[in-house]
């Protein structure tokens, strides 16, 4: 749990960081949110996590709350003033606090930002790696905007849920047509045989990961052929390999989707070579 809170140009015990009761974050989800892996004390990937925040700002005519560089430094010395050496950093920032009303605040209003940072052991998340997860298809019930990164999780959490009570760890939706479209909390990857990997296109429909792009590029680095196509559910659970990537988990193994197990039921030999190599294929900003 983190100890320290950066709350409106505060830092704060844990304890006692809160937002006002009236934050239109917390009333209408009016809000967006960044989360960053931290690896030996230093962010990875910072300037496209950054970028991506201010895209979503923007396709919701939230003013930035100050400039990425003064946001960069509240990063920093979060992860600073909680020691975090491996872990993540979360970062929210909501329109206003207000009285309740669906109209937008004037634009000069102050903006409300959060940063928490907090540890987690690289050794446990390399030991789920090894095992490799279970993902459960449920039907995408979201808006149409899932390319924005907001703190409207409602969907995500029913998903999470779902999957948790029949034992799997992430959640993967299905739109009306079949096909996937993305994890809960992740994008969504296949291998055929062969070798070529596959993952949805970029569109409104899901989220263009950071760490998915990464990967994009680790791939052409390692020569593995790409295909940017959506794929159905049966044909993932045909797949010789399947994995997820995200902040969280960087690239995590796939080895049962729904009944279905994926391959021998253990990580595949591409997605083992994935994971192991991604540190290399990421930007790593020192602190």
């Amino acid at each position: 749990m983190s100890r320290i809170v950066y709350v409106n140009g505060r830092y704060l015990p844990y304890a006692q960081a809160a937002v006002h009761v009236e934050d239109r974050g917390f009333q209408f989800a009016d809000g967006v949110y960044e989360v960053c892996e931290v690896y030996g004390g230093s962010l990875v990937d910072e300037a496209p996590h950054m970028a991506r925040l201010g895209r979503s700002l923007a396709e919701l005519a939230i003013p930035e709350p100050m400039s990425m560089a003064a946001l960069a430094h509240v990063m920093r010395e979060t992860i600073r003033r909680n020691r975090v050496r491996d872990g993540l950093l979360y970062l929210q920032v909501t329109r206003a606090t207000g009285p309740r009303d669906f109209a937008f605040p004037p634009p000069e209003t102050e903006r409300t930002v959060v940063c928490i940072a907090r540890p987690r052991s690289l050794e446990s998340l390399n030991a789920l790696a090894a095992q490799g997860i279970a993902v459960k298809s449920v039907s995408d019930i979201r808006w149409r905007r899932s390319d924005i990164k907001t703190v409207m999780l409602l969907p995500a959490c029913l998903a999470k849920e779902a999957a948790r009570k029949e034992g799997a760890r992430e959640a993967w939706f299905i739109d009306p047509d079949g096909f996937v479209t993305e994890g809960a909390s992740s994008n969504a990857w296949i291998v055929l045989e062969g070798g070529t990997v596959i993952t949805r296109q970029i569109s409104p429909d899901i989220l263009p990961g950071v760490t998915r792009g990464t990967l994009i590029g680790g791939l052409a680095q390692e020569g593995i052929s790409l295909l940017e196509r959506p794929f159905r559910l049966s044909e993932a659970q045909a797949a010789c390999e399947a994995f997820i990537t995200s902040a969280t988990n960087t690239v995590m193994p796939v080895v049962r989707i729904d009944a279905v197990t994926i391959g021998d039921g253990r990580p595949g030999p591409i997605t083992q070579q994935l994971r192991s190599r991604f540190h290399q294929f990421a930007s790593i900003s020192a602190g």
